[in-house]
């Protein structure tokens, strides 16, 4: 009997063992080519989401970056005066308040589009007093106009 048992298992053994050979060989020599398509593409999507991860992580690191920088000020720094405008001369060529103050805008570089719209007046507004402005102060340009106050004192 126990001789039987290890008959039928060599047999089925080896029974087993022809079918997966013959299985394997048909597989990999009738599904060849499918199976090397499989692998390229198997290691072109692990390449892909390789270099994804690798560009995305650049560009988070690109974007916490932060750079300081220390500027060092002197203790004995004397504090500076705020500007007061020579209201005797502002009088003289008599410039209206709201004169001076669209000359100060020019003098910081505004255009009359931004003047108006920091005023909330029209660009036709600031343009007239632009005018009489440039007319008190003798100036034909707007750089001129603002090298004219800054010598008198009415303009920092």
């Amino acid at each position: 009997m126990k001789r039987h048992a290890l008959i039928f298992g060599l047999v089925g053994g080896t029974l087993i063992a022809t079918l997966q050979y013959t299985e394997y060989r048909f597989v990999v020599l009738e599904h060849s080519v499918e199976l090397y398509g499989a692998l390229v593409a198997v290691l072109f999507a692990a390449f892909g989401i390789w270099l994804g991860l690798r560009i995305t992580r650049r560009r988070e690191t690109i974007r916490e970056t932060v750079v300081l920088k220390e500027v060092l000020v002197p203790a004995e720094t004397p504090a500076l005066e705020p500007f007061a405008p020579n209201t005797e001369q502002q009088r003289t060529l008599g410039i209206t308040a709201r004169e001076l103050e669209i000359l100060a805008l020019i003098a910081r570089g505004l255009s009359n589009r931004e003047i108006a719209t920091e005023l909330f007046v029209s660009e036709n507004t600031v343009k007239t007093h632009c005018a009489r402005a440039f007319d008190k102060l003798g100036a034909a340009r707007r750089t001129q106009a603002v090298q004219r106050g800054k010598e008198l004192g009415i303009l920092p």
